[in-house]
């Protein structure tokens, strides 16, 4: 592929302007490649000099000059063309250059797949795998970009940025291409938008989550209206926005944004909308349901706890309804679905259940604090918990408490890290009186039917109806044989 055709597809891919000057050499050079990292250079590859916070590319031209093709300088730098043989090109904004030449090189394959970014402080992950869970139990083939991974199809790749830089973006859209996927769902980190990482992408769907104070610091965001300033960008480069109506933040997110916009939530505002909301509890299992209205209509059970989970889902059924899915399916998925790390529920033995947790910011704590609470009040505050802190790491430690203690100390003690929660389970006292209720509701031979039905003789079923409602094989033979 020439430079020359790499430079053309920039300026009609790009979302923001544009401009280069060729410095040195011809434009109609062919490349092999395209890198930021010197080590990772190819011969007649195109190099592209990113001034980072730790180190600036520019200092490795020496090392590239005679291997490289290309090198893209920004403005203002310091760097020395002499004795240069590669073509030099400069621009304003080489981030902005590594993303839209990307693209290019890799033959826009953003444009060959439907393409979902997911943008806010919480529940991106979750949310990404809902989303992506439920597309492909659609027959659709979607690829996942994001936190824990990156997937397509069955191969599944750690990951070390939650927002790829943009080089393996496109290198991975070009995967799920080649690979039979039809449709993308990544999460869009604030650092990812700062730093041009998703630049040239006009996503089809664009979701805005929720929004609190993260990320702000040396290295990150110098401000909250800065961090918020960045999440803003993807509304400025998608074609639908889907938002979370109920998040004060959500009209400042939306103020320049140039997309059609539809709202989930549990106020009036939401085009879809949660109402009739539970949690319910079984053994080995804490979920929620709730109704679904407005532009779907459908009964929601999830395997998850947690208002958010509610958000997450919300926002899941807003964005799959844009590939007219089988609503049926849409909520057997939901229903199971499992994300690690994430509100984790680890069902065990009858005498405990494992939740597991990662809490790295305020809003993750809140969530766990009403998550708390809410088990609190189904499972009451006495039930015992034993939270666990990084285990297998340095600083391990647990504490032994109750639901009721847990939230008081939380309240007052902010957590950060890896949680696991384990929680008792019901006394077997409990359990045998909740049992043989059960049983009650059934007459004596209803109870001995539904044994011989599944197998056993007459003898054998009053034995084990006897069994199960806690009372004496002589009351069921007495009790049959009268009648």
């Amino acid at each position: 592929m020439q430079l020359k055709d790499i430079l053309d597809i920039c300026r009609a891919n790009e979302v923001e302007h544009f401009e280069y000057t060729v410095v040195n050499g011809d434009i109609n050079t062919t490349v092999t490649g395209i890198a930021s990292d010197s080590r990772k250079v190819t011969d007649g590859g195109i190099f592209v000099c990113i001034v980072g916070s730790v180190s600036d590319g520019h200092k490795y031209i020496e090392q590239v000059k005679d291997k490289a093709a290309v090198i893209v300088v920004q403005k203002g730098s310091q760097y020395n063309t002499e004795k240069i043989p590669a073509a030099v090109i400069e621009c304003d904004n080489t981030r902005l250059a590594l993303a839209l030449m990307s693209a290019a090189f890799y033959g826009n394959p953003d444009k060959k797949l439907f393409t979902i970014g997911i943008t806010g402080t919480k529940g991106k992950t979750t949310t990404t795998y809902m989303i992506k869970n439920v597309l492909c139990a659609c027959g659709i083939k979607t690829g996942l970009i994001g936190t824990i991974e990156t997937v397509i199809g069955d191969e599944a790749v750690p990951s070390c940025n939650t927002t790829p830089e943009s080089i393996q973006i496109h290198k991975t859209f070009r995967k799920m291409v080649d690979e039979g996927c039809k449709a993308v769902v990544m999460e869009v980190s604030s650092q990812g938008l700062k730093l041009d990482r998703t630049a040239g992408i006009v996503f089809d769907i664009g979701v805005f989550t929720n929004l609190e104070p993260d990320h702000i610091g040396p290295n990150e965001h110098a401000s909250f209206e800065e961090y918020l300033e960045c999440k803003a960008k993807l509304f400025k480069q998608c074609k639908t926005g889907i938002v979370n109506a109920d998040d004060k933040h959500t009209a400042d997110i939306l103020r320049d944004s140039v997309c059609s916009v539809e709202k989930y939530g549990i106020s009036e505002d939401a085009d879809i909308k949660a109402s009739d909301i539970k949690l319910f509890h079984e053994r080995g299992k804490i979920g929620l349901t709730y109704k679904c209205s407005g532009l779907v209509n459908m009964d929601v059970e999830l395997s998850l706890p947690g208002m958010f989970s509610v958000y997450n889902s919300l926002c899941a059924i807003a964005v799959t309804r844009h590939f007219n899915v089988d609503n049926a399916i849409v909520e057997n998925v939901l229903k199971d679905v499992k994300v690690k790390g994430r509100i984790e529920l680890v069902p065990v033995s009858d005498k405990f259940t494992l939740m597991i947790d990662y809490a790295h910011n305020a809003m993750s704590l809140e969530s766990i604090l009403k998550t708390l609470k809410e088990l609190s009040e189904v499972l009451g505050g006495s039930r015992a918990v034993t939270i666990c802190k990084e285990l297998t790491k340095r600083y391990e430690n647990s504490m032994v408490t109750t639901l009721a203690e847990a939230c008081s100390y939380y309240e007052n003690n902010q957590p950060r890290g890896e949680y696991v929660l384990v929680i008792a389970g019901k006394d077997r006292n409990e359990l045998k009186e909740e049992a043989q209720a059960q049983w009650l509701t059934m007459s004596e031979q209803e109870h001995v039917d539904m044994y011989i039905a599944q197998g056993l003789d007459k003898k054998e079923a009053m034995k084990a109806a006897a069994r199960d409602r806690g009372v004496s094989k002589r009351d069921i033979y007495n009790k049959l044989l009268g009648n």
